[in-house]
């Protein structure tokens, strides 16, 4: 049999507490505006946004010898890239690059990439190269190699994204990770699950398998209405009893790659009312923190199972200032990101379709199962601003991204 494995995945220190030690925030959010839908539609551009609160990364490794990775875990985007040693933007100079001269394995894909994000772009070549993740080594894997970057990028930690979607939505059908994993036969099962901690370590991604230490009771499983994102169908958002939105049913999409729920306007704003939350001048909507006791669950309805979030899982108290959870910013369907992911283990089921959800263990158990995996693990942490960070945006499943022969 195949070993099951599991990576450790590294959160960052929240953006928007750093900025405001700096005395930042407020220029940087002028600057690098909250656009949250923009991977998922048409618009033919990906904002990169700092209204975030926490993103989780990992480490892996491209060439032989290996050259090692900060990429953010994302299964809301199907393509892998990292920088490359022949990028002279700024933002490269601050992250680790690869250099295909020091890989005995590199061979270009002769493909330029160009990707458009609503605070700049990325440009660069595709190319293959032995991939490890975890102890899973992927060989001939196709990624991209950026030769500029949006000065945005300097000021975050990760290096890259590793996109964990369908490759129905993965650009110029590179093939993802993940289904080379499948298809070179390094895993036992078509899924992967994850566990997102609240602590700065303890979070894990495991490939191939699910570990019943990172969850109590049993796991639902919910059909996929549609492969392209891990998207789902869903009944109602009730508060208090009583549904609140998503009337009459909507879509939404499980992204580890958002930080918050984002949904339609309109909802959003009345579920905030009903939590008691308020929105100040610079857009910010808040409770107070010594009341989040007395707030009331929010219970999404998912192909007829109930998920219900208490207010300490979708309040973020940074310093002495506790934010809502929920997010506007969508048309017509919800992005469930990782305020949603925290309060459950998350299997990510392709060999039938599937998402599955059980109650996950509580933090201290989730830090102590974590200890005992040995593998490869970035400890110094840093901040990433970024509430949708993917490279894939068009909710049909056609990429955005433009790839010139």
């Amino acid at each position: 049999d195949v070993p099951l494995s599991s990576l450790l995945v590294i959160i960052g220190s929240t953006a928007r507490e750093t900025l405001m030690d700096k005395g930042i925030w407020e220029e940087t959010r002028q600057k690098y505006p909250f656009k949250p839908m923009a991977k998922f539609l048409q618009t033919g551009d990906v904002a990169v946004t700092n209204d975030a609160n926490l993103a989780y990364y990992a480490v892996i490794s491209i060439g032989t010898p290996p050259q090692f990775f900060k990429v953010i875990i994302d299964t809301g985007s199907s393509n892998l890239w990292v920088p490359s040693v022949n990028c002279s933007s700024t933002a490269c100079q601050n992250h680790t690059r690869f250099n295909p001269a020091k890989s005995s394995t590199f061979t270009w894909a002769n493909t330029s990439v160009f990707v458009q994000y609503g605070t700049g772009n990325f440009s660069g070549l595709l190319a293959y190269d032995n991939v490890t993740v975890g102890s899973i080594s992927v060989s001939h894997q196709i990624f991209g190699l950026s030769q500029t970057e949006a000065d945005f990028f300097a000021s975050v930690v990760t290096d890259g994204i590793m996109g964990l979607a369908f490759p129905s939505i993965s650009a110029s059908n590179a093939t993802p990770v993940f289904d080379n994993m499948i298809t070179q036969g390094l895993v036992n099962q078509s899924l992967f699950s994850i566990y997102l901690s609240r602590n700065p370590t303890g979070s894990v991604l495991t490939f191939g398998g699910i570990d019943s230490s990172y969850y109590t009771g049993q796991i639902t499983w919910i059909p996929l209405s549609a492969q392209t994102y891990w998207q789902v169908s869903m009944a109602s958002v009730r508060v208090k009893g009583k549904v609140a939105a998503c009337t009459g049913g909507c879509q939404a999409i499980v992204d580890s790659g958002t930080s918050l729920i984002i949904g339609p306007d309109s909802d959003i704003n009345n579920i905030n009312n009903l939590i008691g939350a308020t929105t100040d001048q610079n857009g910010d909507t808040t409770v107070n923190c010594s009341n989040i006791s007395n707030l009331p669950a929010v219970t999404f309805t998912l192909s007829g199972s109930s998920f219900t979030l208490p207010a300490s899982a979708y309040i973020l108290q940074i310093s002495n200032v506790c934010f809502s959870g929920f997010s506007p910013g969508s048309p017509d369907f919800w992005i469930l990101g990782d305020v949603f992911i925290r309060q459950f283990y998350v299997v990510f089921n392709r060999q039938n379709n599937m998402i599955g959800l059980a109650q996950a263990v509580n933090v201290s158990s989730a830090t102590n199962a974590s200890s005992a995996v040995n593998e490869c693990v970035y400890t110094t942490l840093g901040f990433l601003l970024s509430v949708c960070f993917s490279l894939v945006c068009v909710y049909s499943g056609s990429p955005i991204l433009s790839f010139l022969i």
